[in-house]
């Protein structure tokens, strides 16, 4: 079963063919640029952007990791995350350490400031996740975590 679905995924060249229903990587894209949008205008009265609060929000989880990897769990490019980061660390949210066997190495902390910062922007976040996953049964939802991380195990460039 699975090698003829592989095979039809094989004949099909173009996006037409698909159609834009079928093609996996634009349903995502819609579906995050959908959940980004919904939570805008509330983080924008936090004084927040959606980079600032993806990054509170990986650094809740994994604090301390260095630029590099914080680029890559959030998803944000260097430059750009050097100018959030910049912002988070003059608002008192972050701290960058330089690392101890070498100094060229970055460490990000969340500080308690960033930490209820956060803890202010979760609710809205959340609500947004239940509402996506809303009519999505437990086994559904692990067949779709199950799914995204065989997904990206096999376009990973990094470790993480």
């Amino acid at each position: 079963m699975e090698q003829k679905v592989a095979e039809k995924r094989q004949r099909i060249s173009t996006l037409g063919q698909i159609g834009l229903q079928q093609f996996a990587p634009y349903l995502m894209n819609r579906i995050m640029g959908r959940y980004n949008a919904t939570l805008r205008d509330d983080f924008r009265k936090q004084g927040l952007t959606i980079p600032q609060v993806r990054t509170l929000a990986v650094l809740s989880v994994t604090d301390g990791v260095t630029v590099n990897d914080l680029s890559v769990y959030t998803v944000i490019e260097q430059s750009t995350l050097s100018r959030t980061l910049d912002t988070l660390e003059g608002q008192g949210f972050v701290r960058r350490e330089q690392g101890i066997t070498d100094s060229r190495i970055r460490h990000v902390f969340l500080t308690d400031e960033g930490r209820a910062e956060f803890a202010r922007a979760w609710p809205a976040m959340h609500d947004a996740f239940e509402a996506m996953f809303d009519d999505i049964d437990d086994a559904e939802y692990a067949a779709l975590i199950a799914t995204l991380l065989k997904m990206l195990k096999n376009i990973r460039k990094h470790d993480i």
